[in-house]
């Protein structure tokens, strides 16, 4: 009966009063409803997949783990639905303040992205990492998105240089850990903005699926690609096109290339995966889930396309699909689901099997590889002598294919592939690509034998 009551429509006890008062450290009543697209991802856990992203920051010295460790301990206070464990209801799971020890700073691992169990390490769903002069943070999609993570991370290494001795001011991902969490930060959005009048259908395919030999179970190949934000942007200009629309078009250009490499029956069409954050769209402070997926896409059965028309097609493609109205329309489409009366009172152990099966029959084969592109990231003025680069790596794929996130700081963009596959025929025809646009490439790899395919 307590998890039913917990699992009920009616009860409001994960919300926090206004004025901060019920802070998740300080009062253990309080729970936290999985957000719209954090439902999903604990459905899909098993051994040898677990929805864990990574976050780096390089700094410009050598990190003292000591130190870091007292910077996590303050600025997880800040942060109550990242300091929380996860657990299962009759119908639903949920989230609820962790006040077990830790998490614990560790000293960083070439494989990393691990499967996350949820009884593990004192049932944290994030992890602290550093190596040399970068800080890392891995956290379960459950938790939040990209942009609730990056809060964390760099809270935590802004507490870290105020250890240190240095300067630095709160603002831009950098929260007070003084104050308590807005209200608002803790919300699921997704059901604020879910109220368009009609739940648009989505016309799915079977795409072309990258073919590669499987990695040995926790093994995780990521291939980085540093390069100067300037010059991306005058090649992506030269072709009337964003950086965002540019890399896209590479992507599809890479893979497409890749399948005509291959033995086939017939063509697929080629699709993205790529990632949305709402927040550009609908005014939200959320720290928690609030992205949406658009799925731009070429079909190599209508014929053969140049370069020029993919990044065309694409820039279509995003003027089209990206803006208020549609991404209305797709959270409404998520939120139908929830808010179905039926659907609520199916117990949870059959929500995972239907659901389990959709994404791993349908949804994951809707794409051919994924793109987040977190943009140019803003950190406070007197925090930027500090800092050197951004890493962004998207975790293990669900299933043989290749990962692409895209973060840029100042004059430095970096592009981070990652892949549970020993083949690198995506990687290289993209950055062979960027390397004939005249744009300068420096490749860092966690592979052994990694053979360089750019040039400076």
């Amino acid at each position: 009966m307590k998890n039913q009551n917990k699992n009920s429509e009616e009860s409001k006890s994960n919300k926090i009063p206004a004025g901060g008062k019920g802070r998740s450290r300080t009062n253990p009543k309080i729970w936290y409803k999985l957000d719209l697209s954090a439902i999903v991802y604990p459905t899909l856990q098993r051994r040898d997949f677990s929805s864990v992203y990574r976050l780096s920051v390089v700094l410009k010295e050598a990190v003292d783990p000591e130190i870091l460790q007292q910077a996590a301990d303050i600025a997880l206070t800040r942060f109550p639905t990242y300091k929380t464990a996860i657990r299962k209801g009759l119908f639903w799971r949920y989230l609820e303040p962790n006040n077990r020890p830790g998490p614990f700073v560790q000293k960083d691992i070439r494989n990393f992205c691990m499967p996350m169990p949820f009884k593990a390490k004192n049932r944290y769903l994030l992890r602290i990492y550093y190596f040399d002069r970068r800080i890392s943070l891995e956290a379960h999609h459950c938790l939040g998105d990209g942009t609730g993570g990056m809060c964390v991370l760099m809270t935590i290494t802004a507490v870290y240089l105020r250890l240190l001795g240095h300067q630095v001011s709160n603002g831009c991902f950098v929260m007070d850990v003084n104050e308590s969490p807005d209200p608002e930060e803790l919300e699921d959005a997704y059901m604020r903005y879910a109220n368009a009048k009609v739940c648009p259908a989505r016309p799915g395919e079977k795409t072309y699926r990258v073919r590669g030999t499987r990695e040995p179970f926790y093994t995780f190949n990521v291939i980085d690609g540093i390069m100067s934000v300037k010059e991306v942007m005058k090649v992506a200009q030269n072709y009337n096109a964003t950086i965002t629309e540019y890399l896209n078009a590479v992507l599809l250009y890479a893979l497409l290339q890749k399948q005509q490499s291959e033995w086939h029956l017939k063509l697929r069409p080629v699709k993205i995966a790529m990632p949305v954050n709402l927040r550009r769209f609908f005014p939200s402070k959320t720290l928690r889930n609030f992205i949406t997926m658009v799925y731009p896409a070429i079909d190599p059965r209508l014929g053969e396309y140049t370069f020029e028309e993919i990044v065309q097609q694409v820039h279509n493609f995003m003027r089209y699909y990206i803006n208020e109205k549609f991404l209305k329309g797709d959270i409404t489409t998520n939120a139908s689901t929830q808010r179905n009366p039926f659907i609520r009172v199916v117990p949870l152990f059959i929500k995972d099997f239907v659901v389990r099966a959709f994404y791993t029959r349908v949804q994951d084969k809707n794409s051919s590889a994924g793109l987040t592109n977190m943009g140019a990231l803003k950190v406070p003025e007197d925090m930027k002598p500090y800092i050197d680069r951004f890493d962004i790596y998207m975790g293990q794929p669900f299933s043989c294919r290749t990962n692409c996130a895209v973060v840029s700081f100042q004059d430095t963009l970096t592009i981070n592939f990652a892949s549970n596959i020993m083949e690198t025929d995506v990687e290289r025809h993209f950055f062979r690509k960027l390397v004939a646009d005249g744009i300068h490439v420096a490749i860092e790899s966690n592979r052994q034998n990694l053979q360089e395919y750019s040039e400076r």
